[in-house]
């Protein structure tokens, strides 16, 4: 069987990006989560209260990283994929006050100077490798963003404007990818498209 990458393939993408399906207000992230928090939250369109505001929250706006993250919605206590979409002004001011989750020394020449600025910071960004429809790495990088502190307790209390299952639409991609109609598969792709990130968010403009 042949190993090489099946859509979505952009030879002509910057290394680090922000591709995500947004509209004019909000933009969709992606989380997996146990059928015992992520059912009620996509019953009630809010996180339920024993949603942990004081722990780190990841989000991902790549619905394929988010499927290599959770194997399709099949490991444990990640059986619930959530569509979360939020509010495009807290995105950014995530984005703004993020901080690298890994010192980049040619972002912080001075480690300590990052030390510090990652343990007062709200948001962390880390860019992993985009996947295809088998999850293999692709040649540029998506974004995930870790929310703690006020920005966790702002995204389920205040950014978040709905929040669906698409388990469903994840187990339906999956079938069709290992059934290798691949062409119906990407059609059912949620549209991801360049996010404009805001001036300031960590790794933008690098080439590396």
């Amino acid at each position: 069987m042949s190993t090489s990458p099946i859509a979505p393939v952009r030879p002509t993408e910057p290394h680090r990006r922000i591709r995500a399906l947004h509209t004019e207000r909000t933009v969709t992230v992606y989380q997996a989560y146990a059928p015992a928090l992520g059912v009620p939250a996509a019953r009630d369109g809010r996180f339920p209260a024993a949603w942990k505001r004081e722990r780190m929250t990841w989000i991902k706006p790549s619905f394929l990283w988010m499927m290599y993250r959770c194997g399709w919605g099949t490991k444990a206590d990640q059986e619930t994929v959530l569509a979360v979409e939020i509010d495009r002004d807290g995105f950014d001011w995530a984005l703004r006050h993020a901080c690298l989750s890994h010192h980049d020394p040619d972002e912080h020449p001075d480690r300590a100077v990052w030390q510090r600025q990652l343990k007062g910071s709200p948001a962390r960004v880390q860019w992993d490798p985009e996947r295809d429809l088998r999850l293999q790495s692709l040649p540029y990088r998506s974004l995930q963003l870790g929310l703690a502190g006020e920005a966790s307790r702002r995204y389920a209390d205040e950014w978040t404007v709905a929040i669906r299952d698409v388990t469903p639409l994840a187990h339906e991609i999956h079938a069709l990818v290992r059934s290798g109609d691949t062409a119906a598969a990407a059609a059912l792709l949620p549209e991801e498209r360049p996010y404009p990130a805001p001036e300031g968010t960590p790794g933008i403009g690098r080439v590396s």
